[in-house]
């Protein structure tokens, strides 16, 4: 099966017409979009968009080929020209399957949203899934075998792989493409990054893919350290890495603080932002997390997990940490980087970058400064990414 895609974009493609924002302002060139649409085969064409023939044509391709035109949302807007010699466009309901002239077979996939999404099977087996844009297959059902290639709004409904991975309608071998791209994440090595940590990619408008041949998968990085200052955005640069995972365990090292309403309004706006099916665990107790086999962990944060380790060894008190606490916690940072070293799982785990300010007034306040200094130096070396969130903005330092 040949795939061109020739649009990836939202259906205002990108950047928007009129569109003052900064994404829409560097979407040029390389970066430019048109609306999403899939041309399989020179056979089948999914989603009718303005210029497609015009697209085609740019992408080595003709329509005059096409035998069935699918549409995955109802047109109300103003008529979309129809290039001569192309059947009329259509949507298929809910759930019934076609058997196209050119021998593929189309099931059309009922979503949790308005629109259809569409199954494709070629003559040899091949299997695509595409997906609407703001759309989540619903009542999903184990498939015999996983899609070859899944094209999906990876950005705006990365739960949507989530549900496909849960079910093994993706694995690791599953080509996964975002289209629908729109002004939420900017062009070019943020949204690669962005991608990446859902086991996808993009690409330029007009590429064309034969399914079963080599691809360049993304990595996908297992143990990923994101460090950055208060309210920098890292908490939430490390809930959007594990997105796109079936089961997520979110660990809060801070636990509960009663009588508190500011740490509550904390912990509730956390909570809000998180998948309705990831787990949350308050405990401190991270090596024995790592060390079992099981779902991704989040672990947020490793500031708070200090703090309680430090405590533990009664390393506030200036002659308890020069007789014994400096040793113990030595001991205690030393055996969760060994878990990290060895855990079987995938973990993002957050910290505080500290120091880069005024010097903490106290012996304590600079212990701790110190010792979060080491222990996030230590973590991250054995993490294969590292990033660093200043102001929103996310850059790379390993991976």
């Amino acid at each position: 099966m040949e795939l061109t895609l020739l649009g990836t974009g939202a259906p205002l493609g990108l950047p928007r017409p009129d569109c003052p924002c900064a994404v829409c302002a560097l979407s040029r060139g390389a970066h430019a979009r048109a609306a999403t649409s899939l041309l399989v085969d020179g056979a089948l064409l999914l989603d009718l968009t303005p210029g497609a023939a015009l697209a085609a044509a740019r992408a080595g391709h003709s329509l005059t080929g096409v035998r069935q035109v699918l549409l995955t949302h109802p047109h109300d807007g103003p008529a979309v020209e129809l290039p001569a010699g192309l059947p009329s466009a259509g949507r298929v309901p809910d759930g019934r399957e076609l058997t196209l002239i050119s021998g593929h077979k189309v099931v059309a996939v009922p979503m949790d949203a308005p629109g259809t999404g569409y199954e494709v099977t070629s003559l040899e087996g091949r299997r695509l899934l595409y997906l609407p844009r703001g759309g989540a297959p619903a009542g999903l059902a184990p498939p015999a075998r996983p899609y070859d290639v899944v094209a999906a709004d990876v950005v705006g409904r990365p739960d949507a792989l989530a549900r496909l991975r849960a079910v093994g309608a993706v694995d690791e071998d599953t080509e996964l493409l975002a289209v629908h791209l729109d002004h939420d994440v900017p062009p070019g090595r943020e949204l690669d990054r962005r991608l990446a940590a859902a086991g996808a990619r993009a690409v330029p408008d007009g590429t064309s893919l034969t399914m079963g041949g080599y691809r360049d998968a993304p990595p996908v990085p297992r143990r990923t350290l994101v460090t950055g200052g208060a309210r920098s955005g890292k908490s939430l640069e490390a809930e959007r890495r594990l997105e796109a995972f079936p089961d997520v365990v979110y660990v809060a090292t801070g636990g509960s603080r009663d009588g508190d309403p500011e740490w509550a309004a904390r912990v509730g706006a956390h909570r809000e932002r998180r998948p309705g099916s990831w787990r949350t665990e308050e405990t401190c107790e991270l090596v024995p997390l790592l060390r079992r086999e099981g779902p991704a962990l989040l672990v947020d944060c490793l500031s708070l997990w200090l703090t309680d380790a430090m405590d533990r060894v009664g390393a506030w008190d200036d002659d308890v940490w020069l007789r014994t606490g400096e040793s113990a916690l030595r001991q205690r940072v030393a055996e969760l980087v060994d878990a990290v070293r060895g855990t079987p799982r995938t973990v993002v785990a957050v910290t505080n970058e500290v120091g880069g300010g005024v010097v903490p007034e106290t012996a304590a306040g600079r212990r701790f400064r110190d010792e979060l200094g080491r222990l996030n130096a230590a973590f991250a070396e054995e993490c294969e990414q590292v990033l660093l969130v200043v102001a929103g903005q996310v850059v790379v330092l390993r991976g």
